[in-house]
């Protein structure tokens, strides 16, 4: 198990159940990015991953 494996799992069990948008998840990455600017390439990354996810091009 990697170590960013735990956070996941965290994740799905304490919000798992909750339904939210992704423009609240946009939200909630560009606050985390403002707190930790050392982290944005990676959340930069993730986020156009997700938003390429059904592109038959990437």
């Amino acid at each position: 198990m990697y170590f960013t494996d735990r956070g996941i799992e965290e994740l799905e069990k304490r919000r798992g159940d909750e339904e939210v948008t992704l423009a609240w998840i946009a939200e909630q990455l560009q606050g985390f990015v403002d707190s930790h600017p050392e982290f944005e390439t990676a959340v930069e990354r993730f986020a156009t991953w997700l938003a390429r996810l059904d592109d038959p091009e990437d």
